[in-house]
């Protein structure tokens, strides 16, 4: 197999590149973007040098913006009206001018936080051949490991591993779990289930609607983990930890540590998501921004690689349950729409929409657009 190392690729040096069997010989060796430097790695491999990344590194990223993802603190929500009434009103500014906020006092024990990623941590940095056991690219399983999802549609592979976990409807049995985060997995799924409901009415309430219909519509049916481990990269001004991306659901909390690396792209400017302890970050889906009719954003987010690391993110999101075998149809709520507001999505399955985003992988365009009428 010819790969060649980034020097000679970015020297024009290497003309006889098989990237199917560089993918296969990274997806055969079943340990992922770890199991690379812990051979001693120093060069990245072709199939994670990402082109237009190192053309957007010359542009449009601002560290220090004047602007940032609003932050919400939910504390008290629950025992004045008033103060749930402005919280409301936040959330729904935010949901339309950034599609992100971070929430701070919501609810989840910092230690709880602190320990999920300490879980994700031990998962990844366990023993190899324990860890082998769960690499899969089989979608139907409840729990599994994997390095890029998309490995095999995407135009390059980015520098991560993820174990992810089908929490609900029907969550995996505790004996699927793997045994080194199987206690938190399972403490912090009920806990942000939990915030994910409280969430659904807030937006509910927020699109001018009663606090329970985005439930109703049996939206807040399914959870899905994914937590993330970015190691070192020797090169990472060459690659990503995430592409750039929207995510297929109706929203994401995510849990991240304290490394930083995530951005959004704001008015056409990468603007940092900076970590705050005991913070979580919320974003907003694709399937949110098509059932508000554009309203609420789905925004382009992305993960900086970096020479130190790990990096170390849990994300839950939030969707329908058992999407497969779901012939519920989602659009425009009718409730949002007038002669001045006309739907602008048909409606999908929730099958078919997740069907799509998965069949072109993390390749920079949103899914929106195929779903117009």
């Amino acid at each position: 197999m010819v790969s060649g190392s980034s020097d000679e690729i970015l020297a024009g040096k290497v003309s006889d590149y098989d990237r199917k069997s560089e993918l296969k010989s990274f997806d055969d060796s079943k340990l992922g973007v770890k199991g690379l430097l812990d051979a001693g790695l120093t060069k990245i491999p072709r199939m994670f040098i990402n082109e237009q990344h190192k053309t957007d590194m010359t542009w449009g990223s601002r560290e220090s913006s004047p602007e940032s993802v609003p932050i919400i603190d939910f504390k008290g929500m629950d025992k004045d009206a008033a103060l749930r009434t402005q919280i409301i009103k936040k959330v729904g500014e935010a949901c339309e001018k950034w599609g992100f906020f971070q929430v701070v006092n919501h609810g989840i024990p910092e230690s709880v936080l602190n320990d999920m990623i300490d879980g994700i941590r031990r998962f990844h940095e366990q023993d190899a051949e324990t860890k082998k056991e769960y690499y899969s690219r089989d979608s139907q399983k409840k729990v599994r490991f994997i390095s890029n999802f998309d490995l095999y549609q995407a135009r390059m592979a980015n520098w991560r591993d993820s174990l992810s976990c089908v929490m609900a409807p029907n969550p995996p049995l505790p004996e699927q779990l793997p045994a080194v985060c199987r206690d938190i997995v399972m403490e912090y799924s009920g806990q942000v289930m939990k915030l994910g409901l409280t969430l659904f009415e807030l937006l509910s309430e927020a699109l001018g609607l009663n606090p329970n219909h985005l439930k109703d519509m049996e939206c807040a049916e399914g959870l899905f983990l994914s937590g993330h481990y970015y190691p070192a990269c020797p090169e990472p001004e060459l690659t990503l930890g995430t592409s750039s991306h929207t995510d297929p659901d109706f929203f994401t909390i995510l849990l991240q540590d304290q490394m930083g690396g995530l951005q959004v792209l704001h008015e056409d400017q990468w603007v940092d998501v900076p970590p705050i302890p005991g913070a979580l970050v919320i974003n907003m889906g694709d399937l949110l921004q098509l059932v508000s009719n554009d309203r609420f954003k789905s925004i382009f987010h992305r993960v900086l690689a970096k020479n130190v690391g790990p990096r170390i993110s849990l994300a839950s999101f939030f969707n329908t349950s058992h999407p497969q075998n779901n012939s519920r149809l989602y659009g425009p709520i009718k409730e949002l729409l007038s002669e001045e507001n006309p739907p602008i999505y048909r409606e999908t399955t929730v099958d078919e929409f997740l069907a799509y985003y998965f069949s072109k992988g993390l390749d920079g365009n949103s899914s929106l657009p195929h779903f117009k009428l």
